[in-house]
């Protein structure tokens, strides 16, 4: 009788791939202002998680900002990163000013412009939304034991990297599993 084995190594990589999706249900299945779904997910690996990494050395050294070259390590030692942003410029309809403006129809008509590394103004409601899909995802990952940060500097290249072009806000996860986290104690 033969007897099929695993590897360490091949079933970890298979379980951090199985969990960043099931990290993908849980931030689209996350409440959202008024029921709407402007949500936008997406799962990174492979050539096009290293690209990530890449530009995010790019920006650093545009920037002379540390950061985003160790966040691009993490990235690099990491199985897959799931991506979540925003269509953050779309109104709610509550009109509560929060955004600077004095209702959502004047919010609406005002003009979309993009920053350094995301594109404004941002209804704080969807700023909520984002904020509420980004818990729920690593609290999956949480749950089932498995490494991760959320990490700003990711957005800020996966929108340069045009990875989701519909978010005006995105997000970015690294996921991985080792021995210990590789997210914590930087340098």
């Amino acid at each position: 009788m033969i007897v099929p084995i695993i590897s360490s190594d091949d079933g970890e990589r298979e379980g951090v791939m199985q969990v960043s999706k099931l990290m993908l249900v849980s931030a689209r299945t996350a409440p959202k202002s008024g029921g709407v779904d402007d949500i936008l997910t997406a799962l990174v690996f492979g050539e096009e998680k290293d690209s990530l990494a890449a530009v995010m050395e790019k920006i650093g050294k545009e920037r002379s900002i540390s950061g985003f070259g160790r966040d691009a390590g993490n990235v690099r030692n990491s199985e897959t990163v799931v991506l979540i942003g925003v269509r953050g410029t779309n109104k709610f309809g509550l009109n509560c000013g929060a955004c600077g403006y004095v209702d959502c129809d004047e919010f609406e008509k005002a003009e979309k412009k993009a920053g350094q590394d995301f594109a404004g103004p941002t209804c704080v409601f969807k700023a909520l939304d984002l904020g509420i899909a980004l818990c729920s995802a690593v609290k999956t990952a949480s749950i089932l034991n498995v490494d991760n940060r959320i990490m700003y500097r990711i957005g800020a290249a996966a929108r340069r990297l045009n990875m989701m072009p519909e978010a005006n806000v995105i997000m970015g996860i690294p996921v991985s599993a080792r021995g210990k986290s590789i997210y914590f104690d930087r340098k």
